[in-house]
């Protein structure tokens, strides 16, 4: 046990660097996911339950469930591999952290969109019927109903994806972003110091942990259907 502190303590830099970088990977594809994500399974939603007269909006509708499927169904790791050249060309670069959270967004926004309407699917035909009886607008409807009905389904959702995120921000050093599983692997596996990729392990099953833990207590807090 000594031994183990002993090492930990003399790459705690390190460590907390990569928890850094793990930590900014994970903020700025889950804003994209909840900037992007959200309105996105919104429009799909809608377009599901024929609530669009417009054939623009059908066909906006129907490209994004169509970008949905393709990312959710395109292996991560090829992925990433196969828009470094649209990383480079936006961001002017290829490797760091940075780089490493773009491929993630698309990845989140993919996921969360769907999360974002099967949650929405959740709620009562009979809501959004109330809502057009009512004289609400669309966007009336979507921010003081479905998602008013919805926010813990949502919130739960979110919290999916973020474990997701930090599942997929683990493969991240094929691109130089860094990250505590890139650390896990350099310092730990190919350096043979084992306790260290072990310690690793540790500190995201407990990052998990809270913030399923967190994700599920603010839903139940938010919860409608809640009895106590």
């Amino acid at each position: 046990m000594t031994e183990i502190v002993t090492k930990v303590s003399a790459y705690q830099t390190e460590i907390l660097s990569a928890l850094g970088q793990t930590l900014v990977m994970i903020i700025v594809s889950m804003l994209a996911a909840l900037l992007i994500g959200l309105p996105m399974g919104t429009m799909m939603y809608l377009k599901t339950i024929n609530y669009y007269q417009s054939k623009r909006m059908q066909f906006v509708s129907s490209l994004i469930n169509l970008y949905v499927d393709v990312i959710r169904s395109f292996p991560f790791l090829l992925f990433v591999v196969s828009i470094i050249p649209l990383t480079r060309i936006i961001l002017g670069t290829s490797f760091g952290t940075m780089a490493a959270a773009f491929p993630l967004c698309f990845v989140a926004i993919a996921n969360y969109a769907r999360m974002v309407e099967q949650a929405l699917l959740d709620v009562p035909r009979e809501t959004v019927e109330l809502a057009k009886s009512l004289g609400a607008s669309t966007r009336q409807l979507i921010l003081n109903f479905l998602y008013v009905e919805s926010r813990s389904s949502l919130v739960l959702g979110f919290t999916t994806v973020t474990i997701g995120m930090v599942s997929y921000s683990t493969i991240m050093g094929v691109v130089g972003g860094g990250g505590i599983g890139d650390f896990a692997i350099r310092y730990g596996y190919q350096s043979y110091e084992y306790e260290l990729m072990y310690v690793t392990i540790i500190v995201m099953i407990i990052s998990v942990i809270c913030i399923q833990k967190g994700g599920t207590a603010l839903a139940n807090y938010l919860d409608k259907r809640k009895i106590f």
